[in-house]
């Protein structure tokens, strides 16, 4: 799934062979006057108003894929509104799949089927689409004024415009009413299910379960009866209509990815779920209650909706009227013992910011878990981006050093969570996690841990009056720190014997005591920057089997696109080297011996450059940026190109 390494057939997927419909060297057999082809990926966009359901048929589309044992990636793009303007441009909600027979990166750079509902779904996806793909239109919404609203002046379907591409007219709208007539719905009602007929309708096209997805109709309208038969039926409709309609004489097979996993128990996952199991299982492993302090914010909302669902675990969630109260009672609730966690995205993090530096000044554990989105501002809120590195790094007044992990697939962030749990709860700090919008909503195949080799996250609290002053007496001294890690004890309110003082002023080295002394204070900063110095973190690893001149950086999310591109550079005969940073604060002890190995170091980021400049400050390596702000992550044939001309430079 993740794996650097490939095998010459991954390598070849990844090289960018022209495909017909999804395929390449196709097998074909005949079965009841239906064609069946045998592919080894493809890759399928949904797309419709933000009504239309799109979110749920490519979700659905996914879980069945994953059931039946494909690799996959997903690409969710959905609007910032609740309900955008129906039948606009920035209506348009859309949902990627990309599923394999064999170890896949990204959810692709181009689909080779789009579902278009309406004419705004297939005007905002067309110029993604390329020659030759399967496109299937919704021919009811084909009307004037619906193809007026986003600037067709004659329809697409008979102008002509779409003969590059193997166009399926379907009226998908009439097919689900005259299948739902016996149900006793409003019109309106039977067209809401116009979603679940053309999920019936690729279920069939590509041999897809369909049993799970009747099960979670079925549960999911379980108090509407009537609702989930009629969902039932329009999805059986689909399946139907394309067994026996004869513009659909293909259908296509992409076999399970057995040989692409090591064996074990997999699941599909996004990003924010494996964070939430990743939060649950470092509670675990700590033997500490859980405690979510948090404001509703898109794309971390995800996160608060599933902890609050594990109170059987020992999490508490506590929804708060705004981020700074969330983030105060988070860091009370690290005062009190527990494994404390706030989470937020980027206008989150500048209204924490204070209460950061508190946490920091107090020395106490808090995960800032921020899931990054478009700004400034509100910016972009339903849309990727990396912009948040340097607010995490210095987005706080005075020195206030914050270790930085950043998990690189929806997958990773779950070991992302129990890291950065590590580093609070040893070192006795708050940490900052940087997911985005792109590994939040996007999922892939999981392996689901074995319980004894998760990590030991058990913590000493001080139990007693045993930090002796000077003099002998036996008084407690908060900050008389660990000599290994730097950590202070953490003393539970309420301990006998081990009352302190807490605050933001300034502390006495030892004593916690308030002080305003010129030499202490400088030596209480450098302390706490020594403690986040000496954090211990893996080496980077390098994937470069050819001694390659040239070295591609990347942190976070842009690890799948730059792993693609970097296979098929290879597969095409050039030589990269490759390394991705899971910590940035600190760095890992080798990358400055890494960097200084190679002429030429390129570090693409979706910022205008943030790790980039951090890399040439402190190593003084003439990093090259290439940067991408458009809300959406990297395409790998765009990474290609753009390392390729490096490589030639």
């Amino acid at each position: 799934m993740t794996s650097q390494v490939s095998s010459p057939a991954e390598q070849a997927d990844e090289a960018g062979e022209a495909l017909v419909g999804g395929q390449r060297a196709p097998e074909s057999a005949g079965t009841g006057g239906k064609e069946i082809r045998r592919l080894d990926r493809v890759i399928i966009r949904f797309a419709g108003d933000s009504g239309d359901g799109m979110q749920l048929t490519g979700d659905r589309f996914t879980s069945e894929t994953a059931s039946f044992g494909n690799d996959l990636s997903t690409l969710p793009n959905f609007p910032a509104e609740i309900r955008a303007p129906a039948g606009t441009l920035p209506g348009v909600s859309s949902f990627q799949l990309h599923f394999a027979d064999h170890d896949i990166l990204t959810p692709g750079d181009a689909p080779n089927v789009l579902v278009a509902m309406n004419p705004a779904a297939l005007r905002a996806n067309i110029a993604d689409v390329p020659r030759g793909a399967e496109i299937i239109v919704n021919t009811d919404e084909f009307t004037k004024r619906p193809m007026a609203k986003v600037g067709y002046e004659t329809s697409p379907l008979e102008d002509g415009s779409l003969e590059a591409y193997n166009l399926h007219p379907v009226p998908l709208t009439t097919l689900t009413i005259e299948a739902l007539k016996d149900f006793g719905l409003s019109r309106k009602e039977a067209e809401r299910s116009k979603n679940m007929f053309a999920l019936g309708l690729l279920s069939w096209m590509y041999h897809r379960p369909t049993e799970g997805t009747e099960a979670f109709l079925r549960a999911k309208f379980a108090k509407k009866p009537q609702i989930a038969e009629a969902n039932v039926a329009a999805f059986r409709a689909g399946w139907n209509f394309g067994e026996t309609t004869e513009d659909f004489a293909v259908s296509y097979e992409v076999a399970p990815a057995s040989q692409a996993f090591p064996t074990g128990t997999y699941r599909n996952i996004s990003g924010n779920l494996a964070l939430s199991y990743g939060l649950i299982a470092a509670g675990r492993q700590a033997d500490l209650p859980v405690y979510l302090g948090s404001y509703p914010i898109t794309p971390a909302s995800d996160i608060l909706h599933e902890l609050s669902k594990h109170k059987n675990f020992g999490v508490r969630t506590f929804q708060a009227e705004d981020e700074i109260a969330g983030i105060g009672a988070a860091l009370g609730a690290a005062f009190g013992g527990a494994l404390a966690v706030t989470t937020t995205s980027g206008p989150g993090v500048a209204l924490k910011s204070e209460t950061i530096g508190l946490a920091v000044s107090l020395e106490l554990p808090l995960l800032i878990i921020d899931i990054q989105r478009g700004g400034p501002s509100t910016g972009l809120p339903t849309k990727t981006e990396q912009a948040d590195l340097l607010q995490a790094m210095y987005g706080r007044n005075g020195e206030a050093p914050v270790p930085i992990v950043a998990p690189r697939t929806p997958a990773d962030c779950f070991d992302a969570a129990l890291d950065a749990a590590r580093i609070a709860l040893t070192y006795r700090t708050p940490v900052f996690l940087l997911s985005d919008g792109y590994l939040a909503n996007g999922s892939e195949p999981w392996r689901i841990p074995e319980l004894d080799r998760l990590p030991d996250l058990r913590v000493q609290f001080a139990g007693g009056p045993n930090h002796e002053l000077a003099d002998g007496t036996e008084v407690f001294w908060p900050y008389k720190r660990d000599p290994q890690t730097l950590a202070r004890p953490w003393a539970v309110p309420g301990t006998p014997g081990l009352e302190h003082r807490i605050g933001g002023i300034e502390k006495q080295d030892g004593t916690g005591n308030i002080s305003y002394d010129p030499a202490n204070h400088d030596f209480m900063v450098r302390t706490r920057q020594a403690k986040v110095d000496g954090i211990e973190v893996p080496d980077v690893e390098v994937d470069d089997p050819a001694e390659a001149r040239t070295l591609v950086l990347g942190w976070g999310s842009t690890y799948g696109p730059i792993t693609a591109a970097v296979r098929r550079l290879r597969a095409s005969g050039r030589s990269i080297a490759q390394a991705h940073l899971r910590h940035i604060n600190p760095f890992p002890r080798n990358l400055g011996e890494v960097l200084k190995r190679y002429d030429k170091v390129v570090v693409p980021e979706m910022n205008l450059g943030q790790l980039a400049t951090l890399i040439r400050a402190k190593y003084l390596v003439d990093a090259h940026s290439y940067n991408q702000v458009n809300g959406m992550p990297f395409k790998a044939e765009q990474l290609a190109a753009a390392l390729e001309e490096a490589i030639d430079a």
